[in-house]
């Protein structure tokens, strides 16, 4: 059945909404004139959708810098974004029913967390001037909500305010956490080689609140 058509919305527009799936795509700032490239539509009219999720709070701007000439926009996903419209049901389903068939015993838990940490490290597009944005922004793409506490000494905590794999978790919690830990390992590989997991605390799916601890080298 169809979703009702909510004009409300700005992800009802669906040239918006292939915008706002370009930026969860890319999980890095991107600058207007590069979406408007990638769609082949005028920087202006890009401009005012852009604009327009803003105000939905779906998207945050910022300021690309380098190059001559004045700074420009440069938009990144929200931690806060909550996307309209659903996935079709088979699609949560089938990782339901993957998590439930993958046995929890430690060497099975190990295999998963070394696939999650390749999968981490393809996720991650290229080096950001700050590592931890990058990480938020690439977190926040895969729908979790983080909120990030930058430590004055170095590293940083940041709490997950939604589980996207909440349905999976329910079947099987220590194979999917296994796997994001991993995946959390893998972005860090990338975005900051010397920096370091120290913590990672699951909590109950449907209230959130995981916590991830990152330890920058001089802290260690």
């Amino acid at each position: 059945m169809d979703l009702p058509f909510d004009p409300g919305d700005p992800l009802a527009q669906p040239t918006r909404a292939q915008i706002f799936a370009f930026l969860v795509e890319r999980r890095a700032p991107v600058g207007t004139d590069e979406v408007a490239d990638h769609f082949g539509l005028h920087p202006n009219g890009v401009r005012r959708h852009l604009e327009r999720l803003e105000e939905g709070g779906f998207v945050i701007r910022g300021r690309l810098r380098g190059g001559q000439g004045r700074p420009r926009d440069s938009w990144t996903l929200s931690p806060d974004a909550h996307p309209g419209g659903h996935r079709p049901r088979a699609y949560a389903d089938l990782a339901a029913w993957l998590a439930r068939s993958i046995p929890a015993n430690r060497n099975r838990l190990r295999e998963v967390e070394r696939t999650g940490r390749e999968i981490g490290a393809q996720l991650s597009t290229d080096p950001p001037e700050d590592p931890v944005d990058g990480f938020r922004q690439a977190i926040a793409a895969l729908g979790f909500q983080p909120a990030l506490e930058v430590k004055a000494e170095g590293g940083f905590t940041c709490t997950l305010r939604n589980c996207p794999y909440r349905d999976a978790v329910r079947e099987n919690q220590p194979v999917i956490c296994a796997l994001h830990r991993g995946i959390t390992k893998g972005l860090l590989d990338e975005l900051d080689p010397g920096a370091e997991l120290v913590a990672f605390e699951p909590h109950d799916p449907d209230r959130a609140g995981c916590l991830v601890e990152v330890a920058s080298p001089r802290t260690r």
